[in-house]
Formats: structure tokens, sequence, C-alpha cells
């Protein structure tokens, strides 16, 4: 009987033993499949509209409203103008209000695009993915663009609540937020597993939130010309609202290992109508596509540029980020230097890997 026992004993054993080898893999298993040697280096970016390109105008065929596709990935935008070198190209595989659950590997489609994750995992496969540029978070509790889009129905509705008082629980909406933005880069280290890169073979940089308004607004321009906002709401903007974000954003990279690259500062001095002339700015005022509003299916999309950073203000932005990709600090924060000009200047909040 203990020789039956023991036998019994020994073949649960290699059973056990067998189906850890199905179930986990044996040493013999092959890796996942590397891009091939001598692939092209390139940048991706993925994210909400911050990351595509909203405001910056020229955009991709196909995304400006073509088949009710409005991502509007711009070629301007700032994963464009980071001029790190020894890159074949700059793939932008953002999508203008894009929550979480579509740029990881969620079912959510977003203005007609499924996951971005997907098709990062696409890429990397063929291509060699040196980094990854990141926004994610604004639109899922927070629904940062809507609102600001409250703060202007506020302007016209005086005797009403600003955004302050609207939005009394903005805290609660971004401690909401991250759990859903780490489920995002979960699926992105993912693709990236599934590709054969292991997480040093390539750079994450989670990016947080300009604040595209700000208490330095010129009076004249507080209306339809250029920003109608309270000046009330214009402090809460800058002071509360993008803080809050950012200090979220930043615990999602800390979660997730990710660099962090802190532009809540990138535009102070630079914000929509904080200028006399536009053209000296990085945000665009409230923007109206007049041509559109003639026309059905383009009329509710009229104003979705607006608060968003332009042209020089993603150019700005890429010149940031072109030297954080460049440099070995694992977080940063986008500064005016002496120059003018946007600068990665080394920050707390370093990851946690």
């Amino acid at each position: 009987m203990r020789r039956y026992r023991w036998q019994l004993s020994a073949l649960l054993l290699v059973v056990v033993l067998a189906a850890s080898f199905v179930f986990l893999g044996g040493p013999d298993d092959p890796p996942a499949p590397r891009p091939p040697d001598g692939a092209p280096r390139v940048l991706v970016a993925l994210g909400d509209s911050t990351i595509s390109g909203e405001g910056a105008g020229d955009y991709e065929p196909g995304t400006d409203g073509e088949d009710g596709d409005w991502c509007h990935r711009s070629a301007n935008a700032s994963i464009h103008k980071t001029g790190v070198g020894d890159i074949a190209e700059t793939i932008n595989l953002a999508c203008s209000g894009a929550p979480s659950e579509q740029v990881g590997l969620g079912a959510v489609e977003q203005y007609t695009e499924g996951s971005q994750a997907k098709r990062l995992g696409e890429i990397a496969r063929g291509k060699r993915v040196v980094a990854i540029q990141l926004a994610v978070g604004a639109n899922d509790d927070p629904k940062f663009s809507h609102v600001l889009d409250g703060c202007v129905q506020a302007w016209f509705n005086r005797g009403g609540p600003g955004c302050a008082a609207a939005n009394g629980d903005w805290k609660s909406k971004v401690d909401a937020m991250v759990p859903k933005a780490v489920r995002a880069i979960g699926d992105i280290r993912s693709v990236m597993l599934d590709a054969g890169y292991q997480a040093g073979d390539y750079q994450l940089v989670v990016q947080s939130y300009a604040a595209p308004v700000g208490p330095g607004a010129r009076a004249e321009l507080l209306n339809l010309n250029g920003c109608p906002l309270r000046s009330e709401d214009l402090a809460w903007v800058a002071e509360t609202a993008v803080p809050v974000i950012t200090e979220g954003v930043r615990r999602v990279a800390r979660e997730t290992g990710a660099r962090f690259l802190d532009l809540s500062r990138a535009g102070t001095g630079r914000e929509a109508c904080s200028r006399q002339d536009p053209a000296q700015e990085w945000f665009a005022r409230l923007a109206v596509r007049w041509a559109d509003l003639g026309h059905d299916e383009r009329a509710s999309h009229a104003l979705q540029e607006s608060f968003h950073s332009n042209a020089a203000g993603h150019a700005q932005i890429g010149r940031c980020l072109g030297e954080f990709i460049g440099s070995a600090d694992p977080a940063a924060a986008c500064l005016v230097g002496a120059d003018g000009d946007l600068h990665a200047a080394p920050s707390r909040g370093a990851p946690r890997t």
C-alpha cells in the first residue's frame, strides 16, 4: 500500500510539472518575434487631442471629418517636432477625444477608430519603436474638454455657477481616472512584450496636460473675440484643475514605471488671450470653422479646435519632448528658458520601477 501511494504521488507530481510547462511555457519556447535587424527606428504617439495635434491645423487626410473620423492628427503635432536624431519616421496614432479604453485594448471606438495599442503592436513588429509619447486620462472621468466648454457656457450664464463651483468633485474624478489610465498603459506594455520588446528596449513617456488659459488673460479679450471666460474660472483652470490632474497623471507614471513629462506650466505667459498678438500665443483662442457651420455633418465640430495647442505650441512641446527623450532623467518639466523656448528641466516625480 505504501508503495502504491508513493507511485501515485510521483504520478501526480509529473502531471503538475507537465501542466506547468503547458501553461507557463517550457525553457525551449521561442521568444516573441522581434523587429528584423536594420528595421527603421521610429517614434510613436498615442493618446488624445493634446497629442493628435488638435488645434494645430494641417490634418492628415481621413482625420478631418471624412466618414466620421474627427481624430484631427496634424502634421504639426509635437511628435513630428522632437528633433530626435537617427529616426526614420514619426508615427501619430492619437485621436482627439480618446478615452483610456480606446488608447488601450478596449473595444471602444473613437471617431470610428479602434484600439491604438493594437495598431502600436502591429507597427512594433516591423519597425524599431524607440520611444512612445502618451497622453491619456483627461477624457475619462474628468472630461476636461467638456469642463472647458462648461466654463464658456458659464460666461454666458452670468447668474449661474462658474467652473470651480460646478466642479467641486474634480479631485474625485481625477482619482477615478488613474486606474483606467494605468490599465491602458498595461495594455501598451503587453503589446510591446508580444512584439518582442522588454521594458528597457524603448522609452514610454507619459506627459501631463498644459493649462490653455490662465489668470493673465487680457481683459479686453474675455469675450467672443477671444476667450469668453470669467476671470475666476481662468484662475481655477490654471491653479486648480491642471495641477490636480497633473498629480493624477504623475501617479499613473509612478505606478507603471513610465517616464513623466510635466506640461502643467508649459504655457505660462503664452496661454490663449495672454498676448495682444495671437501669433505669440501657444494655444488657440475660441476657434470657429465658419465653413463647417453650413454642413450638418460638420457643424457640431466647428468649435473643436478651441483652447488646444496651436502649431507654435506643438513645436515647443516637441522640442521639450525631444530633449527629454535624449536625457536620462526619469521625470522632467517643460519650462520656458532664458531664450523664450521650452526646455526639459529635471523635476521630482521619478517613476518607481
